[in-house]
């Protein structure tokens, strides 16, 4: 079977975090979308995205494939449905298409050609960014029961104090001492080589990737995920962490989505409540304005490669494009541009030149190389975001 993930109708309603990934590599839960399924289906799968991006997440086409909207988060119900497609149906939950199985050039597919299967089971699906935060929970459960099924944990340390002892599960390497550990709201997942350190306090769901650090004295509440080589403190609240970035230091993070290669400098913080309770508004890409959430907890969307100084301040609801530096006191402004260097006094243009060494420098200290495909995705995205920079 050969599977390839497509973006879908969503793609631009999940920008800043969908202009350098697919969507099928967006963290939520424990594992990204693209990993949930190629564990689910054991197989390798690869992407049907935008031209800019498929040097780095190429797609490789057979005669026969299976095409699966990668904004939909497998079951198992809903992987069984995808095993038995056969030639020429389609699966669709109301007007969406799920999966469909072809033997034709994608350009060409015809649906009024092929049989449809409408699917009235519950699905989660990933439509706007703060599906991320908001779905986490269940996402994160029904990644723990993937990856914990049958498997016995490595044995907890004597000194960490775990309730509903059952419900977390430590891989290999995994390190945690003196902690608190509480999985009565839900699952503790921690992945190969993480370590949480002493005087944690942590209440599920919650997992943490590997080769991440949960710092001394951090209080975490559910759902919150650490994708790989994190390294977090300070207080969070349902927040997801893609992978690769850091807020190593005291300050609040709440309802919020932390792409890669980013850093949060010491005490900074963010709102999630507006004063006035009511429901807050997100900067939408797709409509290029301001769009209701209907959430009244709603904080921070932090696209790849942004940094921001110490004692940084987020008002609610607030979108970090890529490649950003923000810095100053008082509250920036809630929509910042990608490639924006400054803060609440103002912003000019952050240059490609300075962005490639700092990214160079960034990836570096993982030992990953910063590439020039690295660097054609982000000069294409400087490219087409121009426009809502100041000239």
């Amino acid at each position: 079977m050969n599977c390839i993930l497509f973006d879908g109708t969503v793609r631009d309603a999940l920008l800043p975090l969908t202009y350098t990934r697919p969507v099928a590599d967006i963290r939520v839960g424990i594992l990204t979308i693209r990993e949930k399924w190629e564990k689910h289906l054991s197989c390798t799968t690869t992407t049907l995205t935008e031209d800019y991006l498929s040097e780095k997440f190429p797609m490789v086409e057979f005669e026969a494939n299976i095409m699966i909207n990668a904004s939909f988060i497998p079951t198992n119900s809903l992987v069984n449905k995808v095993k038995n497609l056969k030639e020429n149906e389609a699966i669709f939950k109301s007007d969406e298409i799920v999966a469909f199985y072809t033997s034709n050039l994608q350009e060409e597919v015809d649906f009024d050609t092929y049989t449809h299967f409408e699917l009235d089971e519950d699905l989660l699906q990933i439509k706007n960014v703060w599906d991320i935060f908001s779905l986490n929970d269940a996402a994160i459960k029904l990644d723990f029961e993937l990856l914990t099924h049958g498997r016995i944990s490595q044995k907890i340390s004597d000194t960490v104090h775990c309730i509903n002892k059952d419900q977390i599960f430590l891989e290999e390497g995994a390190s945690v001492e003196i902690a608190v550990l509480n999985a009565s709201n839900g699952p503790i997942y921690l992945g190969k080589d993480s370590e949480i350190m002493e005087g944690c306090m942590v209440r599920g769901p919650f997992a943490i990737g590997e080769h991440s650090v949960l710092k001394m004295g951090a209080k975490i509440y559910g759902a919150t995920t650490l994708g790989p080589h994190c390294k977090v403190g300070g207080e969070v609240n349902n927040a997801v962490f893609f992978g690769y970035s850091s807020k190593a230091h005291d300050g609040f993070l709440g309802n919020a989505v932390i792409g890669e290669w980013c850093n949060l400098g010491a005490d900074t913080n963010n709102s999630n409540l507006k004063n006035n309770y009511a429901s807050v508004k997100l900067w939408d890409y797709e409509s290029e304005k301001f769009k209701d959430t209907g959430l009244q907890f709603c904080g921070l969307i932090f696209g790849d490669h942004s940094k921001c100084g110490i004692n940084t301040m987020f008002n609610t609801g607030t979108v970090v494009g890529v490649s950003a530096n923000i810095y100053g006191g008082n509250f920036p402004r809630n929509f910042i541009p990608s490639f924006s260097w400054g803060g609440s006094a103002g912003f000019t243009t952050y240059q490609l030149p300075k962005v490639f060494e700092v990214a160079e420098k960034v990836m570096e200290r993982r030992d990953l190389v910063f590439n020039e495909i690295d660097k054609n995705i982000l000069q294409h995205i400087f490219d087409e975001t121009s426009k809502y920079r100041a000239q």
